[in-house]
């Protein structure tokens, strides 16, 4: 059957395009359109629709700038329910912003974008010394630099919708003052712990005690071994084929020559100058009285160009350079006004110009050093070249790798041994993978898809191949159970031990409990009999003085109930009684005051942005559908428990 369709696939497209051709001609394409509703749809907004394509490249370039910049960070952490909730969130976002920048008309003007790139350190190391965008960098991101210019201009008109108003954060001084008492807040407390440790040595459970708890249904999660496997596994990916690929060294010096420029250090000059500024609005008269100091200056330093400094530091009206005698330090080409760097790079090391005349008025310019400028030899960057060569030639043959590594994965279900003999993989073993691995480092094996795929029961009951799954960028596995493991009750005797610790655990932990209920009923009652240490003040700004559920639960405690009591659990079965005895002027300063209205501010104003986004999603009728739904319910439910 596969055989006929490989051999007939241009005869099979003719005649499905036969049986397509006259729905639309029926139906209109429109019409024809309407068959498939808004199947593989996860959410619109207004009457865009977000499509389940989208948000998985969404979600796959999201992995991939995380791990551009955090490499070793878990890879399971991008396959969970949040994280797909996240990146499905910041689409939503993209396309609420994108409604209302088209209806507000934002837009972003060409200066400003140039300014952006000019000055944003993200964006640096995507230019050749020219200024000319580095298409190779872009290539490797997957765009042009037209596509690269205009996913600035949106990312920017984005930020206008929401910039304004996050801008506008602010709070008074009153209210300011008002959160910093509330904040900050001193109290007075004494306070006692009890922990299960005290108790456990007093513990000793019998044997009807331990078998009624390995009977327990409470216990039957722990208790349970596992579901796990010992698997045979494939991996497909980019830098598997980059091994086998050659570069001549033909090649490697002609890609050299082609981009010289990547591998040149862009040249920076030194320079000193003294300005006679003009402004614009000056008189033709005191325009001609500036030119004449100019000429001036210049003339004696033309008779003795050693004494530049010290005219620089009496005549220069840049402030900024006068005090070190003029000098402007290195700098790149294109970073003065135009006539003024044409100049700079024009002169020989130690010459002086001319008069030089810019918007800010009349220049004298001696150039004091020269750096840069230079192109690494070939042998010193032919290692990064053959690399990135490679990698390209890899990437070239996945697309067709993949498809062979699809194709034969499912063909001949029953063994991956035929693919990896067609394409040269090394078949690897791992034993005793879970189907949930928690914490356990599995690898590639450890994709939730994968695992879902692996341990279903059909493809395990006959040890079949799973379909190829891609578990990263340009990284596919498939993988076949040899032999299966089900979850099973762990035999007693294999237990007992652990039993006991548990028991005796929970048994002191509700020892614990008890006798710190009995001894706070007893205090509230006769608070002079109390057996508490010395008190202590709690606050905020000394929060790590003191456990945070303790600073939290004596804060909690109603100011008109002081002095109160309260108990509350720590974790790991301890728990504090408290006594909150009264409230302590705060003690702030007027500059930590200053402080705090600033963060107050910003927090404010971003506040402020986060409601304005929600309005507008309101106002756009955002809706979540299918997965989207699920995903999004997924979330609702865990942060209602």
């Amino acid at each position: 059957m596969f055989d006929f369709v490989r051999k007939h696939t241009r005869l099979l497209q003719l005649l499905l395009l036969i049986l397509i051709l006259p729905s639309f001609v029926v139906f209109g394409i429109q019409g024809y359109s309407k068959f498939s509703g808004d199947e593989g749809i996860v959410a619109k907004v207004g009457k865009q629709a977000i499509t389940q394509a989208e948000w998985d490249n969404a979600h796959r370039s999201q992995v991939e700038r995380i791990r551009a910049q955090q490499p070793n960070v878990d890879a399971r952490l991008f396959d969970t329910p949040e994280a797909r909730r996240q990146s499905l969130d910041a689409l939503v976002r993209q396309y609420v912003l994108a409604e209302a920048a088209a209806d507000q008309n934002l837009a972003v003007s060409d200066n400003r974008l140039l300014r952006q790139f000019t000055t944003d350190p993200r964006f640096a190391g995507l230019f050749n010394p020219d200024g000319s965008f580095n298409k190779g960098l872009l290539e490797a991101r997957g765009m042009t630099p037209n596509q690269f210019v205009a996913a600035v201009r949106q990312e920017m008109v984005l930020g206008q919708v929401l910039g304004a108003v996050q801008a506008t954060g602010q709070t008074s001084s009153l209210s300011n003052r008002q959160a910093v008492d509330a904040l900050f807040q001193v109290r007075e407390v004494q306070w006692t712990q009890f922990e299960p440790k005290q108790y456990a040595g007093q513990l000793n459970p019998t044997p009807e005690q331990l078998q009624a708890a390995y009977k327990d249904p409470a216990n039957a999660a722990w208790l349970t071994s596992a579901e796990k496997a010992d698997v045979q596994y494939l991996v497909l990916d980019i830098d598997t084929l980059k091994q086998r690929v050659s570069v001549s060294e033909d090649d490697l010096r002609r890609s050299y020559k082609e981009n010289e420029a990547r591998f040149s250090t862009p040249e920076e000059r030194r320079a000193s100058h003294i300005l006679v500024k003009v402004d614009a609005s000056a008189s033709a008269e005191q325009k001609k009285a500036a030119r004449a100091k100019a000429e001036g200056l210049l003339a004696q330093l033309r008779q003795n160009p050693a004494q530049f400094a010290e005219l620089a530091r009496k005549n220069s009206d840049d402030p900024g350079s006068a005090v070190n005698g003029g000098d402007l330090d290195f700098f790149g080409r294109g970073a003065m006004v135009k006539a003024f760097d044409e100049t700079a790079f024009k002169l020989k090391k130690g010459e002086l110009s001319g008069l030089v005349e810019t918007e800010y008025g009349f220049h004298i310019i001696q150039l004091t050093d020269i750096r840069g400028g230079g192109t690494q030899p070939f042998e010193a960057v032919r290692a990064q070249i053959e690399d990135e060569a490679r990698k390209q030639l890899a990437q070239r043959q996945f697309a067709e790798a993949a498809e062979r590594f699809t194709n034969g994965v499912y063909e001949q279900s029953d063994s991956l041994q035929p693919v990896a003999n067609e394409l040269k993989l090394p078949l690897q073993s791992m034993n005793g993978v879970l189907h949930v691995p928690g914490d356990k480092d599995q690898g590639p094996l450890g994709n939730r898809r994968l695992l879902d795929a692996l341990f279903d029961a059909n493809n395990r009951a006959k040890a079949r191949n799973t379909e190829a799954i891609e578990v990263g960028p340009n990284k596919l596995v498939s993988a076949r159970i040899v032999k299966y493991s089900p979850a099973a009750l762990r035999a007693f005797d294999e237990v007992k031990d652990e039993l006991r610790t548990r028991w005796v655990a929970t048994a002191a932990a509700k020892a614990a409990r008890a006798d710190a209920e009995k001894k706070l009923a007893e205090w509230q009652a006769a608070p002079d009999k109390a057996e508490l240490p010395a008190a202590v003040k709690m606050s905020r700004k000394t929060m790590f003085s003191q456990p945070p559920l303790v600073l939290d639960a004596a804060l909690r405690v109603p100011e008109k109930q002081l002095p109160g009591w309260t108990l509350v659990e720590l974790g790991n079965g301890s728990v504090a009684v408290l006594k909150v005895i009264k409230v302590l002027p705060v003690d702030i300063s007027e500059q930590e005051l200053k402080e705090t209205q600033n963060q107050f501010g910003s927090y404010w104003g971003r506040a402020e942005a986060e409601a304005y986004y929600q309005a507008l999603k309101r106002k756009y009728k955002v809706q979540y559908l299918h997965e989207g739904k699920k995903v999004m319910d997924a979330q609702k439910s865990a942060s209602a428990s």
